[in-house]
């Protein structure tokens, strides 16, 4: 087995404007690559046939469905941050949760010094930890 990786599948042209936010406010994370639909092709001109993108080096792909499903990202699945500082987790969890839902607010729980747990306005499950 040569590597594992999280793949996500958005709806409605939503992956490249998700990367860009995910890159935009993660420190030292990138897209890597994008092939996009052409014309005459099976999915809308222009949308993420698929991408790569790495969190801190940490690398993801994710593609833009055409095909509609009965399911979407549930938090079962979550994409867990350790942090370094309460500022850093503070702001981090800010910028996810615009339009987004908490699903747990960002408090002391008693296993971390800090920890929030939300969906973005992506529908994607972030977990943000701030070790003891």
């Amino acid at each position: 087995m040569e590597k594992v990786t999280p793949f996500l599948m958005f709806q409605d042209g939503k992956a490249e404007e998700a990367m860009n936010h995910y890159i935009s406010i993660i420190d030292d994370s990138e897209i890597t690559s994008i092939v996009r639909y052409g014309t005459n092709e099976s999915g809308d001109e222009g949308t993420v046939m698929q991408a790569t993108f790495t969190l801190k080096g940490q690398e993801f792909m994710c593609i833009d469905s055409n095909v509609k499903h009965q399911f979407s990202f549930t938090p079962s699945f979550s994409i867990f941050v350790t942090c370094d500082t309460e500022e850093e987790i503070n702001n981090l969890y800010q910028k996810l949760i615009e339009d987004g839902q908490a699903l747990m607010p960002i408090g002391d729980y008693g296993f971390s010094q800090r920890f929030g747990w939300l969906n973005d306005r992506f529908g994607v499950s972030w977990q943000l930890n701030l070790p003891l």
